[in-house]
């Protein structure tokens, strides 16, 4: 009878986690880019598209009528604005309709049951918008870089801003999602609030041939710094110095994270 209690299997135990679940947090950030790798023709090839369709509408009636400066074309200069924007309504879309399809279909508790912690689930779903962000935004520099003909001046530059912008959006998208009920109010976000932010931030043209109270208003808002300083990477033009850019949107990211932390941690409209 020793013998055969012997060769019994030991009574499982549970996982003791210390520190970081990192198992947890590769599950969750695998999950998210599987979700969007999943529809890659939806998520991937059709902001390259849209943005390609953009560049070829403007191009075609303002190219010839808008001169830069310093030997810039209007194409030139629309490509790094047209990037941007891929990359932060993509990244935002990424962590938005994530939590807001858990919340509708009610497997949200998938998400919330594991033992993640608020921070844990915050890195995980912001490194799932960034993941989407960068695709979008290699291959639509990719694409346009090679209609147009332009070699990056400063990658690295590119890729911090590219990184920030996509990690800014992931974590509003973090926050909208939360709030939001259904998929209207993830429209109205976008509509009323991320699309005017991108389109009046110098995406089209350099705020410095704005007027006075329009200058300084373009200057408050933070996406004008991302494709400012993406700009300035691509083809070495900007409107301010590149590191006045950088230091406000990594303050603002920082604040973007203790607040969706704090959302997170108190399971705002999440928990029944």
């Amino acid at each position: 009878m020793a013998h055969i209690q012997d060769l019994r299997s030991p009574t499982p135990q549970p996982r003791r986690i210390t520190g970081v679940n990192w198992i947890g947090v590769w599950t969750l950030y695998a999950k998210e880019v599987r979700r969007f790798l999943k529809v890659i023709n939806q998520t991937v090839s059709a902001p390259i598209v849209t943005t390609l369709m953009f560049l070829a509408v403007f191009t075609l009636a303002l190219d010839r009528r808008i001169e830069i400066g310093d030997g810039i074309g209007f194409s030139v200069f629309l490509v790094p604005g047209l990037v941007m924007m891929a990359i932060l309504q993509n990244s935002f879309a990424n962590t938005s309709s994530s939590i807001v399809t858990g919340k509708i279909q009610g497997n949200i508790v998938d998400v919330l049951m594991p033992p993640l912690g608020p921070g844990e689930l915050t890195f995980a779903y912001a490194a799932g918008a960034v993941t989407r962000g960068l695709v979008v935004g290699t291959g639509t520099v990719i694409v346009l870089s090679a209609v147009v003909g332009i070699l990056p001046v400063n990658p690295l530059q590119m890729l911090f801003f590219a990184v920030m912008g996509s990690l800014m959006l992931g974590l509003v998208g973090i926050i909208a999602g939360m709030w939001a009920d259904k998929f209207d109010h993830l429209s109205s976000v976008t509509n009323f609030v991320i699309t005017p932010l991108t389109f009046l931030s110098g995406t089209f043209y350099s705020i410095d041939r704005l007027p006075g109270y329009w200058n300084t208003l373009a200057h408050m808002n933070p996406i004008f710094y991302l494709i400012d300083g993406f700009r300035g990477g691509m083809i070495g033009w900007s409107d301010t110095a590149p590191w006045i850019g950088a230091v406000l949107v990594a303050g603002i990211n920082l604040l973007l994270i203790a607040v969706s932390y704090r959302l997170l941690r108190s399971g705002y409209k999440l928990k029944a």
